[in-house]
């Protein structure tokens, strides 16, 4: 049998193994083995804050609208069809400006009927006048009965009132043709239009919707939640969103006592104090509210991290040097910070930056204004 041939480089290795037996005997390092050098890592560099009760006031910010603080609903006060419209939505009206017109036909009726029963109550005046002076005279003389007398006399009366309610009824035929012609009586902008030229339209049925010139107030829909705790004060700052260097102020006039059910809030609307130009009638407007300050612990929201699916911040064990993750309960964000219901004590250290590559019971220096 040949022997297997050995190759070259093996062949030199193992004369270098039988001429060195001390370093035949020396093992191999182990390939998970690493120098002991390379063991220690540096220290992960980390900012803290310590954790305290502040006064915390939170400000809540609404988005809604400027209304007109009286809405009216403009009507006729007869029956009848419309002849002509004369106004459009969105324009401004005078108190005494026709909006619209009925046909008078039926109007112009009961006005002539009533000034024809006026004339003839007139007429019949005129002669009961005739005839008691007649009997006045003859009464003088003793040509007439007292019976007589009296009887001209009170048809005198009786035509006297005659005349006056046909007046009346004058007067108040006249009033409803009057009525033809549809008035705001106050000054305003048309919001909404309700009936059209040609239609038939009762006394009372709503024509236009008029937003009065005057007041107006800022409607926000609020959630019910926010109405279970007392403001800071009464006054609302009202900022106009198009142009944030328009602002006012305003105070509560109006809370509803019933959830709207299109929105699931509770309307709530704002006096204003004063009106700039520049809120016109619909201009959106931003409402900032103020509630009642607490203490509580408030942390920069560089903090906070995600553990075992939870919120959940590093905190620094001062006497080992090494930081643990503890997961915390917030309350509410407010800005760049985030605001704790629980799970943050006063007096821990809080790791706000360099969390990135932190892990459980890993060693940290502290660096910066909160070091020791």
């Amino acid at each position: 049998m040949r022997p297997t041939p050995i190759p070259r480089g093996a062949a030199c290795l193992a004369a270098l193994l039988l001429a060195s037996p001390a370093l035949a005997e020396a093992p191999f390092p182990a390939k998970d083995e690493a120098p002991r050098e390379a063991s220690t890592s540096a220290l992960a560099q980390v900012r803290v804050v310590t954790a305290a009760l502040v006064p915390v006031a939170e400000q809540v910010v609404l988005t809604g609208d400027v209304q007109a603080k009286f809405l009216s609903n403009i009507a006729f006060r007869v029956s009848g069809k419309i002849q002509e419209r004369l106004v459009e939505v969105g324009e401004h009206v005078t108190a005494d400006q026709v909006l619209a017109r009925l046909e008078p036909q039926e109007q112009q009726v009961n006005v002539d009927t009533a000034q024809a029963a006026l004339a003839s109550a007139e007429a019949l005046l005129t002669q009961a006048k005739v005839s008691f002076e007649r009997q006045q005279s003859l009464m003088r003389s003793g040509y007439t009965t007292r019976t007589a007398y009296d009887q001209a006399e009170q048809t005198l009366r009786t035509t006297q009132a005659s005349v006056e309610s046909a007046k009346a009824a004058l007067g108040n035929a006249r009033e409803q043709f009057s009525y033809t012609e549809l008035k705001t009586g106050v000054a305003g902008i048309i919001t909404a239009r309700n009936a059209e030229a040609g239609q038939v339209v009762q006394s009372g049925q709503t024509v236009f919707t008029l937003a009065q010139d005057g007041p107006r107030d800022a409607v926000f829909i609020v959630s019910e939640t926010l109405l279970a705790e007392p403001p800071e004060g009464k006054t609302v700052e009202i900022i106009l969103l198009s142009d944030p260097r328009v602002r006012t102020t305003g105070t509560v006039r109006e809370i509803s006592p019933a959830v709207d059910p299109s929105s699931g809030g509770v309307r709530v609307k704002i006096g204003l104090a004063k009106v700039p130009p520049e809120m016109s009638l619909g201009a959106t407007v931003a409402g900032l509210g103020r509630f009642r300050a607490k203490p509580s612990v408030s942390l920069p929201w560089s903090a906070l991290f995600r553990w075992q699916d939870k919120p959940a911040v590093w905190v620094l064990d001062p006497g080992r040097g090494t930081v643990a993750p503890k997961t915390v309960a917030i309350e509410r964000y407010a800005g760049s910070a985030i605001v704790l219901a629980d799970g943050i004590a006063p007096g821990e250290r809080v790791v706000v930056a360099g969390i990135q590559l932190l892990r459980p019971g890993q060693k940290v220096a502290v660096v910066g204004g909160d070091a020791p």
